[in-house]
């Protein structure tokens, strides 16, 4: 069965750091990428950073604070969030595409991100 699992969210001060994981289970095609998202309490899901093979994008507001990597052999992707800030608060998930037109999604559960000021 195929599934992401999410993990590494917490409580932390503004400036903190937290490093965020996304594990796939039971995927055997490679990924055409995964994506982070985050949904604060209240708003829309939100982009916030993607990997392929071919490079890595993010969402302005985090551009020079996170930083998305990979290690295929663990078939795990990271989020590294430094210097948070109240606004990243959210709960936060990871996709990953897959098909041949990258139009199959998988979605993990989430894992919760609170940043205090």
């Amino acid at each position: 069965q195929k599934e992401l699992v999410e993990s590494g969210g917490g409580s932390v001060q503004a400036g903190g750091s937290l490093r965020l994981s996304c594990i796939a289970h039971g995927f055997i095609s490679d990924t055409c990428g995964v994506d982070w998202y985050r949904q604060a309490e209240g708003e829309q899901r939100e982009w916030v950073s993607s990997i392929t093979r071919f490079d890595t994008s993010y969402t302005g507001s985090v551009k020079g604070r996170f930083t998305i990597s990979e290690d295929k052999a663990k078939d795990t992707v990271y989020l590294e969030m430094n210097s948070l800030k109240p606004e990243d608060t959210a709960m936060y998930f990871c996709r990953r595409r897959e098909g041949s037109l990258c139009t199959t999604s998988y979605w993990g559960q989430g894992t919760q991100v609170t940043v205090s000021s």
